[in-house]
């Protein structure tokens, strides 16, 4: 029996070979799954999401969105990178009792100060130091809500990675000081002829006061509005020097 079984095989035609094949069940392709794509896709964009909110937490970051559109707009800008240990410890409290008092109180939000906002409408500004920085260092200026959202989305990342020291330092070599002036290293030399380190407790209150609208106020000429703004400002640094509210940046 299995001559005969060899035997036959071997007098079938190739017709009858090519037949049978075609009955004999292949193996089914595999259907690529576009979640799995999906999956990798989303994991990449987050983990260089992450890599971009992580870096800056030790390396300087490049040319914000805003200094880009000056430089072409004016055809150049005045900037340099200062670390903080060459800034005068009373311009880092100045910058905190001008735009955010309980920058060490708080983990990206203030909410009491968004509460008084609220309650006292569009005309009081709530945003803390860190909220600003993300502005500055990832997004683009103005009021849009899909803005607002991506700086409430990035703002706790960066509270949990970075140093408070670190949001300071960066939020103070980024911030817009005058017209194409931008960092407080070239702000120091553009309005009082000093390296950053240098700066007294008058001026660093002056380079504070006129944050909210760099390109409208002076800080070697202030108006009477930006003088009181700025003693206010002193004093409030001397206040937070001594109750501790400078801890968290070593001020």
């Amino acid at each position: 029996m299995g001559v005969f079984q060899r035997d036959n095989r071997a007098a079938m035609t190739p017709r009858m070979t090519e037949r049978r094949a075609r009955k004999t069940p292949q193996p089914a392709t595999p259907i690529r799954r576009p979640g799995r794509w999906l999956r990798r896709g989303t994991l990449t964009l987050a983990a260089l999401v992450l890599a971009a909110i992580a870096l800056p937490a030790w390396v300087a970051p490049p040319a914000t969105p805003l200094m880009r559109s000056e430089a072409r707009r004016l055809g150049g800008i005045e900037r340099e990178w200062v670390p903080m240990d060459r800034i005068a410890p009373v311009m880092a409290r100045s910058a905190v009792a001008a735009e955010d008092a309980n920058f060490c109180r708080h983990w990206g939000f203030d909410m009491a100060q968004i509460r008084a906002a609220l309650a006292e409408g569009a005309n009081r500004g709530a945003s803390t130091i860190s909220q600003q920085t993300v502005k500055n260092v990832y997004l683009w200026n103005g009021r849009s809500w899909p803005r607002k959202a991506l700086e409430a989305a990035i703002t706790p990342a960066v509270e949990l990675i970075w140093t408070k020291r670190r949001i300071l330092e960066v939020y103070l070599n980024v911030a817009e000081f005058d017209e194409g002036v931008f960092g407080i290293g070239a702000a120091a030399r553009h309005y009082f002829g000093v390296t950053p380190d240098a700066l007294n407790a008058v001026q660093a209150a002056r380079l504070a006061a006129i944050l909210p609208d760099p390109k409208g106020r002076s800080a070697a000429d202030p108006g009477p509005a930006t003088r009181r703004r700025a003693e206010s400002i002193r004093d409030g640094a001397a206040t937070i020097a001594r109750d501790g509210r400078a801890a968290c940046f070593g001020g």
